[in-house]
């Protein structure tokens, strides 16, 4: 298996196997084995902290969900939807060596400019950024740190 970083997320135990020279990682929500990128590392153990640790319902949580952005198709890397489907939280996840900034924050904005979650959340998990959309105004959450402070 490669070497991938210990995360900032409490510890999980996610399924893997070695397909040839290709290592896939069990994605318990699509029901299929997905190849183990950095990203999917990381997406999978955000996803497993907001069922065990948050109390989302897996049933919730839907990975790569389709965003129409000047009619170019994108996709956000998790959306937490609620009882009519509306999507509450937006996450996007960076592989764990490459940086969240600005522009990873700019990019989930434009996402939610269509989506219009009440949160977003960036990580690369070793960093998670959370801000809160209230009448159209991004602010930090509390406990989380500010990327305009670092």
């Amino acid at each position: 298996m490669p070497a991938l970083p210990r995360l900032n997320f409490p510890p999980v135990r996610l399924r893997a196997r070695r397909r040839g020279e290709t290592v896939e990682i069990w994605d318990a929500l699509r029901g299929t084995y997905l190849v183990l990128t950095p990203e999917e590392w990381v997406r999978q153990h955000l996803i497993a902290y907001l069922v065990t640790s948050c109390g989302v319902q897996a049933r919730r949580i839907v990975q790569e969900y389709a965003v129409a952005l000047n009619g170019q198709p994108q996709r956000a890397d998790v959306v937490v939807v609620g009882d009519r489907a509306e999507p509450l939280l937006l996450a996007e996840c960076k592989a764990p060596g490459v940086p969240v900034g600005e522009r990873t924050l700019a990019q989930a904005v434009r996402y939610n400019s269509v989506l219009g979650a009440r949160w977003i959340v960036l990580t690369n998990g070793l960093r998670h950024y959370c801000w809160e959309c209230c009448d159209g105004h991004y602010a930090p959450c509390s406990g989380f740190p500010n990327l305009a402070a670092e």
